[in-house]
């Protein structure tokens, strides 16, 4: 199993050992001591979740801000373009933006602690995105940035996706400024 740090410190790129043979594969996805021990992630989920989407779907950017979670996502369907945003005030990758693709064939997860934004674009016709989350869902403490905020500039691979009315209407960064946690120095596990 390979931890590659990203750009954003905190942000983790996973690629676990995956076992094939003539009847098909089998992987670990996530082994809390195995990941404590060799990749500084000591990690406790306490919701899972699933979600399908269409080829052009876009979901985001969201986060939990007074009840924070920290997010632990795959795709075990398909491919998708998922992204991690840094929104801790302060921080020095501050507005930054990190993406990668995750499908069935690579196999990667992407750790995104507590205080950046994801989202995701459906690639394939269908994606499917499973995550493990290290707090429960809060619609009280979640924030939805607009997937398009210039500031940010994430370069989706998509020019005009299909949105949730909640997502079409998203503010920018800047107008949620004071909603926003602020950088302790170290990002949080």
């Amino acid at each position: 199993m390979r931890f590659t740090p990203t750009a954003l410190p905190g942000v983790v790129l996973v690629e676990p050992d995956v076992h094939r043979d003539e009847r098909g594969f089998f992987l670990e996805v996530f082994h809390r001591t195995r990941w404590a021990e060799q990749g500084g992630l000591d990690l406790d989920f306490v919701q899972d979740n699933h979600s399908r989407s269409r080829r052009g779907t876009l979901r985001g950017l969201h986060a939990q801000i007074e009840t924070p979670q920290g997010k632990l996502v795959r795709c075990p369907r398909g491919a998708l373009f998922d992204v991690a945003v840094d929104v801790r005030r302060g921080s020095p990758t501050f507005g930054r933006w990190v993406g990668y693709e995750l499908s069935e064939e690579n196999f990667r997860l992407l750790w995104i602690p507590p205080g950046f934004l994801h989202g995701f674009c459906a690639l394939s016709e269908i994606a499917e995105l499973s995550y493990k989350c290290t707090g429960p869902y809060d619609p009280a403490a979640e924030i939805t940035v607009a997937w398009n905020d210039p500031e940010i500039g994430i370069a989706w691979p998509v020019a005009e996706p299909v949105l949730s009315a909640r997502d079409a209407a998203a503010p920018p960064l800047a107008a949620l400024h004071e909603r926003l946690p602020r950088y302790s120095g170290s990002p949080a596990p």
